[in-house]
């Protein structure tokens, strides 16, 4: 079973990758930024951060639903 260890590998890839200019990166280089970040989200979903992170988001969805109402 894979560790968090890799996805901090993943964070720190993607934290770099997102950091170069918009207009030096091609369509590819797009592409495989996007599944490196679902990867690292498919990594992430069954952690206890990443379950903590999904009740954070969905406390403050149900409190910007409750504040329209």
């Amino acid at each position: 079973m894979l560790t968090i260890n890799v996805a901090v590998l993943l964070a720190v890839i993607i934290v770099v990758r997102l950091r170069r200019r918009t207009h030096a990166r091609s369509r590819n280089d797009e592409k495989l930024t996007v599944l490196i970040v679902l990867v690292f989200g498919i990594l992430v979903a069954p952690t206890a951060f990443g379950q903590g992170v999904l009740d954070v988001v969905g406390q403050l969805a149900s409190g910007i639903n409750d504040a329209s109402r």
